[in-house]
């Protein structure tokens, strides 16, 4: 929610707003320069997100892995790979969506973002859901779900294809890929598919072989 993000902001001393609307470059641009938190100082690049800048889909995952890290470029590695394969599979595509994360930088020995992080890069992902306006934000896993809903006590396997909100903009709660990587994972992906089929309804697009409901 709206209230939970500001409050959020607020308490870490950070404002909400990017100056004057700033468009993708010079943002990615800012984001190039932060070194507002300490994965800023220990980074090898900093990962803004790519996509079309009018994606009608926009997927936010927790931050950067190792192969991020040293590409620039968001979900890359194992989980990024499974990633694309299932937006190809089911007719989505990769080229057609935007991929972000809510930190930027890789967070020290893939822990969840700390606060100070969070603090720091939910202007940037904020002002690239503005200037983007998607029609529907899809959350993947716990951690972005929760801090762009302000739901407590998320729980995928449970609440996976259930909606919220970001404000005016419609979320999508699904799974982490790298969850689905995991032995115990597996078992998921066709729930995943599912959930992303649903995102593409939200958003008004037509899959092949698919109607919107």
């Amino acid at each position: 929610m709206e209230y939970f993000k500001k409050m959020w902001l607020k308490y870490n001393g950070v404002s909400m707003l990017l100056p004057g609307g700033s468009p993708l470059k010079k943002q990615q641009e800012a984001v190039d320069s932060c070194r507002a938190c300490p994965y800023g100082e220990k980074r090898n690049k900093c990962v803004f997100g790519e996509g079309p800048a009018d994606a009608a889909i926009m997927f936010v995952g927790e931050g950067p892995g190792k192969d991020e890290d040293l590409t620039g470029r968001p979900f890359v590695g194992r989980a990024g790979k499974l990633l694309t394969k299932i937006l190809e599979e089911t007719g989505i595509g990769r080229a057609n969506v935007y991929i972000a994360n809510i930190v930027k930088c890789r967070p020290f020995n893939n822990e969840n973002p700390s606060p100070e992080s969070v603090s720091s890069c939910l202007p940037f992902l904020e002002a690239q859901i503005s200037a983007i306006r998607p029609r529907v934000v899809v959350t993947l896993g716990k951690v972005p779900g929760t801090i762009l809903s302000g739901k407590k006590d998320i729980k995928i396997t449970r609440e996976h294809g259930s909606t919220g909100k970001y404000g005016e903009t419609d979320l999508l709660f699904t799974f982490h890929p790298s969850f689905l990587v995991r032995p115990n994972g597996a078992a998921w992906i066709e729930a995943f598919k599912d959930d992303l089929v649903e995102a593409a309804r939200m958003a008004g697009i037509v899959l092949e072989g698919k109607t919107q409901g």
